[in-house]
Order: C-alpha cells, then structure tokens, then sequence
C-alpha cells in the first residue's frame, strides 16, 4: 500500500476493512469517471476537459456540489445598510450583481447613474449590462487575480465602497481591505446551500474536481473521509480547508506547473497510469500574497505622510 493514500488506523484492520483499503488503491490507479462540481459549459466541446475526456478515454461528468441563491428582502433589511451611502461597489459574482439590483428594485432604491461599479474579472463586468449602460468611466476590472482585484480597489480608495459577499465567503478580500484601511461595507447579497447530490452518487465517481472550501464542505458532509473518491482542488482556500479536514488532495491548480485544474487532472493521471507514486499535496502558505499586502501598505502610508 502506498503511503499517504488512505488515513491513519489506530486499530487492527478487519477483513472488511482491509478490502475497503484494496478498493482504495484500486481507485486511485483506475480513473476512468470524473466529477466536475461545476456546472456544464454551455457548449461542452469547448471546455478543456472535453479533450482531455477524449485523449485519456475517460468520462467527464459536470454536476455542483454547492448553488448560490440571492438573500431575501426581509434578509437585507437585517443587516441594516443604507445603499445610497456608498459611491462604488465591489463584485466578485454574478450572483451578486442580480441580487443587488434585485433587492434595489424590491426596495425601491434608484441607484444613481454616478454609482461605481469594481468587478474581479472583465466578464462580471460586461454582466452589468444586464442592468446598467456599460460605461467604461464608471465600471472598472480586475484580471480575476486577489492581487488584481486589490490593486483595482487601491487605485479607487477615495470612494466609500459596498463589498458585496456570499455567505460563508472567503474571507481574503475583506481581512485585505482591512489591513489595507480601505473604507468599506461589506455586505450579504447571496447564500451557499448544498445541492441534492447523494453519497451513493459521489461514490460511482473515481474522482472528484472541487473548486470552493464550499465544495469541501458539501462533500465531507455526505461522505466520510476514508469513502471519498481521489479528490482534486482548485484555489489555495479549496486546498486548505481540504487539508484541514483530513482530505487526501492528489493534484491541485492554479501552479507554475498546472494553470488550470484540467491540466493538473491530466498530469496527474498520466503518472498514475505509469505507476507513480503520486503524494499527497501538502498546503503551504502564498508568502507572495503576504508579499504583495505589506507592498500596498507600504504604498499607501508613503502617499498617507506626502499629502500632510
């Protein structure tokens, strides 16, 4: 058996177990069948994963673990915030983005036509036209990076910001805002709920693509660790909490070797094909982040001490 595979067993392993631990083994040189906790792609035979489906003759499946539903009114009206307060908002979503201007509509709040709009990618910002004129001196967008989003968000500090969020959320972006003395609020515009995905579903699955802790969350929920397909993460909150919770992660993205979680999958069955030990990913602390948040500081306190 190889080493780090399945968790540590503090008692004598029965028949029955030992079998299980077979199994195990089996499966994590056997990946024929593939979870996706993502949503299908509209047109599937663009997705990355459709070659790499054909290529290794393996079955891709897409089906979330997790959806994100817009809060209630009465839900908005608890946290007590006043919209028209605020100059900009932050996107992160395009759940997000329907739930605000939905709760504006119910509220009868006018959103005024100088409100800013600061999106983490170029396709949440395009979203707005759903909604609002696209106009490029109001609607700003990061390249979907923590630090691109960040570094957007300093560049507009004077505006008194609405960070919008799901609940749970990750809490990166507003513990960055903090440190950084950005003025903000932050605000609960959507919800995570499980979807209704069963256990006996999950296991027909040699592997399993989780792209959020959410995801994390769902699956350890119906599953107990030891039952779990090869698991795959993508983000280093989704492989954190992973780790944290006893998961065995086999590969992960984004890295300098593997983008994407396709590529990493594609790796990463390659190798055990070839019948190489494959360790477990180990988490380590993004010193660069760390990095890239004491740089901003440093930035804002010398622009801070050149205005007195």
């Amino acid at each position: 058996m190889r080493p780090g595979i399945f968790p540590s067993i503090v008692v004598a392993c029965s028949d029955s177990a030992l079998n299980m631990q077979k199994t195990r083994k089996y499966m994590s040189n056997t990946i024929n069948k593939i979870l996706v906790a993502q949503p299908a792609p509209t047109i599937i035979e663009k997705s990355p994963f459709y070659e790499l489906s054909k290529r290794l003759e393996v079955e891709i499946d897409y089906n979330p673990l997790i959806k994100v539903i817009g809060i209630t009114p009465k839900e908005f009206r608890s946290q007590r915030i006043n919209i028209l307060d605020h100059t900009a908002v932050i996107f992160t979503s395009r759940t997000t983005i329907d739930s605000f201007f939905h709760i504006c509509e119910d509220a009868r709040i006018t959103v005024p036509e100088t409100m800013k709009y600061i999106c983490s990618t170029e396709s949440i910002a395009l979203y707005l036209q759903k909604y609002i004129v696209y106009r490029k001196r109001k609607i700003s967008f990061a390249d979907g990076s923590f630090q691109g989003l960040i570094e957007l968000v300093v560049k507009n500090k004077a505006e008194k910001m609405l960070l919008s969020l799901s609940e749970p959320h990750k809490p990166e972006i507003p513990e960055a805002l903090a440190r950084l003395n950005i003025q903000h609020t932050p605000i609960i515009l959507a919800r995570t709920v499980a979807t209704d995905i069963s256990a006996e579903k999950l296991k027909e699955y040699d592997m399993v693509l989780l792209y959020s802790p959410w995801d994390v969350k769902s699956i350890c929920e119906k599953l107990p660790v030891e039952e779990m397909p090869t698991i795959a993460t993508f983000g280093e909150g989704t492989l954190k909490l992973a780790v944290e919770s006893g998961i065995h992660v086999k590969t992960n993205a984004p890295t300098p070797v593997a983008p994407s979680l396709a590529k990493a999958v594609d790796l990463y069955i390659q190798a055990v094909r070839k019948g190489a030990d494959v360790d477990d990913v180990a988490y380590v602390t993004d010193e660069q982040k760390e990095e890239f948040l004491r740089t901003q500081q440093s930035r804002l306190a010398k622009k801070g001490r050149s205005k007195k």
